[in-house]
């Protein structure tokens, strides 16, 4: 069995097409099902993310199974683009790379682990998973800690959140007295309103489609619930929004904003998109007073940081090649382990 990569990312496409790989969890158990089903399959392990979506599986013809995964793509979003596609070595150095925050947009992000971890638990849960694979993410979750503890590429702003609320401390300074409104309650929301909790805020308005969730949220950290009927009535009152919901759509579009300016009376209004597909409208940029940040802009604000990091990369890939020579020394040497399926 030869291990394969295959999948899409910031790097070979832009967020305008990668959003509509943006899979529900429905979307992504069926592809995921679909993919371990195809000829010559024997795991598969699909990570999607905002910035990437990719196919790790065990296979006896590497080509084949690629070509398959495209097309299932293909025919799940109504999309064809061109895949990249990694054989081992290349494609385990590449999982490393990828949960180590080597591959990613922000340099160094930490907040990619986790979404490993949950794409690897994901299988298990879901029986595509084999002895190989089990190893070879196993192997993953070691070298990216270790990367992370051995190295100083986290340096700094390490996470869209992260970077979303240094955005809004050089924009307003002293948060404290800045009315923050955030629309939905999943993993990013969360994150973002426990950096802004720490710096300070005490105006934090959470609205989600599940009141409940808003609440719970809203709870934690001291602020306050929004049915999300209601939240487009409040704009004209928070300084910063930060749009994070699971929406197939937009859901601010410039009609939406335009009552909310005039009784702002001059207010600047920062908009900040950490949602795929898209949140907010890009034609929202264009209005007077309204300063709008998608999560692919908010990448030049990690600049500050991104030269130490960059000066780490070559230590990092050390650690990974030393992983990878030893991750394919103890498949090879372990056979009955690795093919005992």
């Amino acid at each position: 069995m030869n291990i394969l990569c295959a999948g899409l990312n910031y790097r070979t496409t832009p967020l305008a097409l990668r959003e509509n790989y943006a899979l529900s969890k429905e979307k992504l158990e069926k592809l995921l099902q679909r993919t371990h089903r195809s000829g010559g399959v024997s795991g598969a392990v699909l990570l999607s993310t905002c910035n990437r979506t990719e196919l790790y599986a065990s296979s006896i013809c590497p080509v084949q199974t690629f070509q398959h995964f495209q097309s299932l793509l293909e025919e799940e979003t109504g999309i064809a683009l061109p895949l990249y596609h990694y054989v081992e070595p290349k494609a385990i150095s590449h999982l490393f790379r990828v949960a180590s925050g080597l591959d990613s947009m922000l340099l160094g992000e930490t907040e990619i682990f986790g979404q490993v971890k949950k794409a690897y638990s994901f299988s298990t849960e879901k029986g595509t998973i084999t002895k190989t694979l089990h190893r070879l993410f196993q192997d993953t979750f070691r070298v990216a800690k270790r990367i992370r503890t051995e190295t100083q590429i986290t340096t700094g702003a390490s996470s869209l959140s992260s970077v979303a609320v240094e955005l809004a401390e050089k924009i307003f300074g002293n948060l404290h007295s800045s009315r923050i409104m955030i629309l939905g309650a999943g993993e990013m929301s969360e994150k973002t309103a426990r950096r802004l909790q720490s710096r300070g805020v005490r105006a934090l308005i959470v609205s989600n489609r599940h009141y409940q969730k808003a609440v719970t949220l809203a709870a934690e950290m001291g602020g306050m619930a929004l049915h999300f009927d209601h939240w487009e009535k409040n704009l004209a009152d928070i300084d910063i929004l930060i749009s994070a919901t699971g929406a197939p759509h937009t859901i601010l579009t410039v009609e939406k904003l335009k009552s909310s300016l005039k009784k702002r009376q001059g207010r600047p209004l920062f908009i900040i998109d950490l949602a795929v597909p898209r949140d907010v409208d890009s034609e929202v940029n264009k209005m007077e007073g309204v300063f709008l940040y998608d999560i692919d802009s908010l990448e030049h604000l990690a600049s500050a940081t991104m030269q130490m990091r960059r000066q780490e990369i070559s230590r990092c890939e050390l650690l990974i090649e030393e992983h990878v020579r030893e991750f394919l020394s103890k498949k090879f040497s372990r056979k009955n382990f690795f093919y005992s399926f």
